[in-house]
């Protein structure tokens, strides 16, 4: 077994799990084998499956799934925080969304935990002055995954978007820690302004489905936007908003709504 190469010190419960329903899954479907293999079995842990994963997603002919996976080795030794946070980001999805039931479900197929890892590899890019690698990883996660992350943008750990399809966030965009959000999101700007011009998203916050939120606001932790809402002003922690422009409606309905993936209003206080 590949992950048996890891020490009983070193043992990753994550990645451990992520090998054994590998397995299985070669067993249930002989056919996904290379695949399954090449993904996850061939590798000695985690950091290594995410890396080959990732450059193999962002690959084309201008460079190389070589060159790629190079440059997320070494992202993943120099800063191990990014593959602790994929970590996080992983396990997110498994107990937020219904549809995933396996641990390794999202490293080989959810667009939604394989494009926030490569704006993740970015923004590591970023941070180190390598700009326009950067915007390369970011142009071609936002071609194959249709979410596009400027590389600046600063997003945390535990974080879950569920079907991933057109998102957008911008460059000053601040994300906090265990944040869902649905399709369709936007986290922009209101026009051409200068320097600070993106939202700040608090810890726990539950974006629905098409939801804007634009300029230089704050969204409290622990709240709730409702899907299709327009928020321009700032919003106060454990509040639900809705409509175009947003309106507080009611309480947050829960301690933590991004977790409980709770979009019904129906019920609020």
């Amino acid at each position: 077994m590949a992950y048996a190469q890891t020490s009983l010190t070193e043992l990753d419960p994550v990645w451990h799990r992520i090998c054994e329903e590998a397995e299985d899954a070669v067993v249930a479907e002989p056919l996904m084998g290379g695949l399954i293999h090449a993904s996850v079995l061939h590798h000695k842990n985690f950091e290594g499956a995410l890396a080959y994963r990732i450059a193999m997603k962002l690959a084309s002919p201008e460079m190389s799934e070589q060159i790629l996976r190079e440059i997320a080795d070494e992202a993943y030794a120099i800063e191990p925080a990014l593959t602790s946070d994929a970590r996080a980001d992983l396990v997110a999805i498994y107990d937020r969304d219904p549809a995933c039931h396996r641990f390794v479900q999202p490293l080989l197929f959810f667009k939604g935990f394989q494009a926030v890892q490569a704006y993740r590899l970015g923004h590591w890019l970023w941070r180190q002055g390598r700009h326009d690698l950067a915007y390369f990883v970011q142009m071609r996660g936002s071609e194959i995954f249709g979410v596009d992350i400027h590389p600046a943008a600063r997003i945390g750990k535990g974080i879950m978007i569920d079907h991933a399809h057109s998102i957008v966030v911008g460059e000053t965009a601040v994300v906090g820690d265990n944040v869902s959000m649905l399709h369709s999101v936007t986290l922009g700007g209101t026009g051409k302004e200068d320097d600070d011009r993106h939202p700040k998203i608090g810890n726990g916050v539950l974006i629905g489905a098409g939801a804007k939120v634009l300029g230089n606001i704050t969204v409290g932790q622990c709240s709730r936007i409702a899907a299709g809402s327009v928020v321009l002003e700032d919003v106060p922690p454990m509040k639900t908003v809705a409509g175009v422009p947003a309106r507080i409606v009611g309480e947050a309905g829960c301690s933590q709504p991004s977790m409980t993936m709770d979009h019904l209003l129906d019920h609020m206080d």
